[in-house]
């Protein structure tokens, strides 16, 4: 992959509640990423996904919506997990998507944006690294945390209120999972992942 290829990049959003505010933050970020040249976005709402809550065994056909959307996850380059906090942790939906994946997610690079309270969802958003190291991905050091996101956004829901550290934050986030994917990428291409 060179260096002007364009990275395909899966936005996750992992809440599937209803009222959830995940569309939300999803929308925002996704239109700051669609602005780089070096980026095809796919927004993935899990709600919309319906995966089974309740995970196969290795001998059964994999369920329609598994199975459709694998290709959109196996295609991506890099992953960002659109995450809220609910007790401390990430939504139930959100880890079922994850473990019915493996080759999807291997070596490959995911970062995060949480949203909550006052933690801003970090609490998420470090339970999630475990989740994903297990499956073998990269988690990468910076991520997006909104605390008290109700005070960030407009009416409308559009725009943080304070963008500008937003957008400081996105920027350096995408720079870093930009560069793993690239690495990780060619690495792929070089020498298959195999565990």
């Amino acid at each position: 992959m060179s260096d002007n290829s364009r990275l395909r990049l899966a936005i996750i959003i992992g809440s599937t509640r209803r009222g959830r505010f995940g569309p939300t933050v999803a929308r925002w970020f996704s239109g700051q990423a669609r602005r780089r040249k070096d980026l095809d976005v796919d927004l993935i709402d899990l709600a919309e996904a319906k995966l089974p809550d309740t995970l196969g065994d290795e001998c059964e056909e994999l369920p329609a919506p598994v199975a459709a959307l694998a290709p959109r996850l196996a295609a991506a380059d890099a992953f960002v997990v659109v995450t809220p906090e609910y007790n401390r942790s990430f939504p139930a939906p959100l880890k079922t998507a994850i473990d019915w994946y493996l080759d999807e997610w291997k070596a490959k690079p995911v970062a995060f944006l949480s949203y909550g309270g006052p933690s801003g969802g970090l609490y998420a958003a470090e339970q999630l690294r475990s989740a994903f190291t297990e499956v073998q991905a990269v988690a990468i050091r910076d991520g997006i945390s909104i605390p008290n996101y109700w005070d960030e956004f407009d009416a409308d829901g559009h725009w943080p209120r304070t963008s500008a550290r937003f957008t400081a934050s996105v920027k350096e986030t995408l720079d870093q999972l930009t560069w793993w994917a690239r690495m990780l990428h060619n690495a792929r291409s070089t020498r298959p992942y195999d565990s």
